[in-house]
């Protein structure tokens, strides 16, 4: 950052305060870059505006590609999606361009041009603002709990995670339900995408009931826990209370349930508080010491409090941001393991009704005020 201005006489006000700054740059080659936030500018209004830089004198060559330095015009318009767009710039920024994001992930993961996709996968902007906020980095181990048709293991590995994922619902997994069926699942988008080598593998089972060993493993948990909207949350059990594993040995034509293909264990419904409070029960566990646990939590809008969070001892917040839908609203959460977990440490759950409790019975209701 150089300078900014109400008008590019104030711009260049400012600039000139600063004239040691130009010296350094004096005989490299250079490029200018000029763009408008909220409005489009043609390349004459461009062409004019990089012309008017012309007091600082640089004596190096004009390269298009690759220069020595590039230098950003930015004018600034406000909102892009204003019904009509301000004439004049609201502010103008001037710099030397440091860096370049990847917006263009965006498009590359655009879920309409996957392979697959199903009913709940995660938009494309999103899961690569997840894979970011977990820390996704090559060697890291990513995991995802409820990992549906893999959106968050096509970011994170994009960054040199290796990632695994794991759901109650092998259908999903296998592509044998979803928009696009019969493509043979996330392996599809895995193959579209180059990333099988990052994606170490996708495991069927109750995370309640989970096969890991214990003590942390995972340097990043990034998940979108089911809501019971779209899909419904599910976990091992009977309604009337008795273990569902005794169902996987049960005898039919002289094979056990749990070797028989077409075999579906007994669920209930997982609501949504317990599926938070066991996600950061886990997370504490699972996660290495500086290890992220990232997770969407939806919320009644009018009722959220920052207290509806629960709080482990050993997990702290980083991030927290609101993504609204009008009655209700998904927050993007993000916390870190910043100790050792001890045997006597566990959950905290808020003391009140938290406006996550229930959500798929407030959601069906319209939302209406729980008496």
């Amino acid at each position: 950052y150089w300078g900014s201005g109400a008008s590019y006489a104030e711009l260049f006000t400012h600039l000139k305060q600063t004239p040691e700054k130009w010296d350094a740059y004096k005989a490299c080659s250079f490029k200018f870059t000029v763009d408008g936030f909220g409005r489009s500018l043609t390349q004459q209004e461009k062409v004019s505006v990089i012309e008017s830089f012309s007091f600082m004198a640089f004596e190096g060559p004009i390269k298009m590609k690759n220069p020595d330095v590039e230098f950003y015009v930015c004018e600034e318009y406000g909102e892009p999606n204003a019904p009509v767009p301000a004439e004049t710039p609201k502010t103008l920024w001037f710099g030397r361009w440091l860096g370049q994001g990847s917006r263009d992930l965006i498009d590359r993961f655009d879920v309409k041009k996957r392979s697959y996709l199903g009913n709940t996968t995660m938009d494309a902007e999103l899961s690569l603002v997840m894979a970011n906020q977990a820390l996704a980095r090559n060697g890291a181990l990513v995991y995802d709990p409820f990992v549906g048709t893999g959106s968050f293991l096509l970011t994170c590995s994009h960054f040199g995670a290796y990632s695994m994922g794991s759901d109650i619902d092998g259908r999903q997994i296998r592509g044998t339900a979803g928009f696009r069926r019969g493509v043979n699942g996330i392996s599809a988008n895995l193959a579209q995408y180059g990333l099988a080598d990052r994606v170490l593998d996708t495991v069927v089972f109750d995370i309640c009931r989970n096969p890991w060993r214990s003590g942390p493993m995972f340097d990043a948990i990034v998940t979108d826990p089911p809501y019971g909207v779209r899909a419904g949350a599910k976990r091992l059990g009977r309604k009337n209370g008795t273990d569902p594993e005794i169902s996987l040995k049960k005898m039919e034509d002289g094979v056990e349930n749990f070797r028989r293909s077409d075999y579906l264990p007994p669920t209930i419904p997982y609501e949504m508080s317990d599926v938070i409070a066991d996600l950061l029960a886990f997370a504490a566990e699972k996660l290495v010491v500086g290890g992220r646990l990232v997770y969407w939590l939806p919320t009644v809008a009018g009722e959220y409090d920052p207290g509806d969070l629960p709080v482990h001892p050993v997990l702290r917040v980083v991030a927290n941001s609101e993504q609204p839908f009008g009655g209700w609203s998904r927050r993007l959460v993000t916390m870190e393991k910043f100790d050792v977990l001890a045997e006597h440490q566990t959950l905290e759950v808020p003391e009140h009704m938290p406006a996550h409790r229930n959500f798929r019975d407030r959601y069906f209701s319209k939302f209406e005020p729980v008496a």
